[in-house]
């Protein structure tokens, strides 16, 4: 019996089936391609690993959910480009896990934010954003600078990435505990931050 529209639409069965089919194997012809582009699967170069204090500081930012307001992933377009810089390209994002490119710009994109300011600035717009930035509706983060920075599972973590294809060699992770001490989580954010963007187009 032939599988006519008027079937289709009358099965909800059938239609869910269908529609998943077509979703699976749309999704597959865009994104499989990918893996077999170096420039989505290759570090551009001079890219390297978060150390230690960068990665715990991007687990803060996850955490914190400093990705519900910035972006980190500047379009091609003339007006992009003009305000933040040189567009992100997937190569400055292989070692990220997940990446943060997002697409919410509640606040200012942050995938060049490396080096355009000081620490000292970062420490002061996380204890009251509107100290440097008076129209500032980001809230503040004092409780970052007195909570210290976790160093209990950053060598866990870094063999968990090594196993992802992240290049962590065995003294990085030896070292790491170590690279964390006296730091808290603001200073390890801080690292973060200013690690943004600094391959391409960066300002340092």
């Amino acid at each position: 019996m032939a599988m006519t529209h008027d079937k289709i639409e009358k099965s909800p069965f059938l239609l869910i089936v269908l529609t998943i089919l077509v979703v699976a194997v749309g999704g597959l012809v865009e994104i499989v391609p990918l893996y077999f582009q170096r420039s989505t699967t290759e570090p551009v170069k001079g890219l390297k690993p978060y150390d230690a204090v960068a990665l715990t500081g991007r687990d803060v930012y996850v955490r914190e959910g400093c990705y519900n307001c910035h972006s980190q992933m500047i379009r091609p377009f003339r007006a992009e480009t003009e305000r933040y810089g040189p567009y992100s390209v997937a190569g400055e994002f292989v070692f990220d896990h997940p990446f943060q490119w997002g697409s919410k710009r509640t606040g200012p994109d942050l995938a060049r934010v490396g080096g355009r300011y000081s620490d000292e600035w970062h420490r002061v717009h996380f204890n009251n954003p509107r100290d440097v930035v008076p129209e500032s509706i980001m809230p503040a983060y004092p409780w970052l600078a007195k909570t210290p920075a976790n160093a209990a599972d950053i060598e866990t973590k870094m063999q968990r990435l090594r196993i992802l294809g992240v290049p962590y060699t065995d003294e990085d992770i030896a070292g790491a505990k170590k690279a964390l001490e006296g730091k808290t989580e603001l200073d390890a954010l801080i690292s973060y931050l200013q690690g943004l963007g600094t391959i391409i187009g960066g300002t340092r």
